[in-house]
């Protein structure tokens, strides 16, 4: 955003993702802001817009440089398919209980080609690699389809999935704010409902 001094307002989450913090450059110039990838749709093409490229050589002094890399390291994610590149994803949150129980949404994301995310409580219990994490503090995603399993819908998981085409709610809690963002939304058990969503797909899918 820009204030009315035309300072460029930056928001980002801060403390764990708890609050959110405005972040102001009132004395350097030029005001420059990084934006996570999926947080805007892509604008149409204009042909009749064109840009010049300026190449500018910057000199840095080794001495100015005061970070060092150290190594690089991987993070195994054991082939899961990528929540920032699917077009169909599948969360879970603190209503899927156990581990074990992930299973029920991984059988439906397999039967969709979708990707398994989750909610930051299902990360941080080590039941999913961070690189699933759905939300402010993991990754922004705007996918054509998200199911939201048990998640109750959280300020920090809805502003990371908020832009998705089409979202599909399923909690028992009826008063869950997931459902206030959701296009269609179910009221029951996820270990009731979700096999009988399979169950309808597996059947969609034997008459084609």
């Amino acid at each position: 955003d820009i204030d009315e001094e035309r300072q460029l307002v930056q928001t980002r989450p801060a403390f764990g993702g708890n609050i959110m913090a405005e972040i102001l450059c009132p004395y350097t110039r030029p005001q420059m802001a990084t934006v996570r990838p999926n947080v805007f749709k892509p604008s149409d093409l204009d042909p009749s817009r064109t840009g010049e490229i300026e190449k500018v050589e910057i000199k840095v002094s080794p001495v100015q440089v005061r970070t060092k890399v150290l190594e690089h390291v991987k993070e195994v994610t054991e082939g899961m398919k990528s929540v920032e590149e699917a077009d169909i994803v599948v969360s879970s949150g603190r209503g899927i209980k156990d581990p074990s129980n992930l299973d029920l949404p991984r059988s439906l994301a397999e039967l969709l080609d979708a990707a398994v995310g989750g909610s930051r409580p299902i990360v941080d219990a080590g039941w999913l690699p961070p690189t699933q994490q759905v939300g402010q503090s993991g990754r922004t995603i705007s996918p054509k389809l998200y199911f939201a399993l048990g998640i109750s819908g959280a300020i920090q998981h809805i502003a990371g999935m908020s832009s998705s085409d089409i979202i599909v709610a399923v909690n028992k809690d009826p008063e869950a704010p997931i459902f206030e963002i959701a296009d269609f939304g179910i009221v029951g058990d996820l270990f009731e409902v979700v096999p009988a969503i399979i169950e309808e797909i597996k059947k969609l899918k034997a008459k084609r």
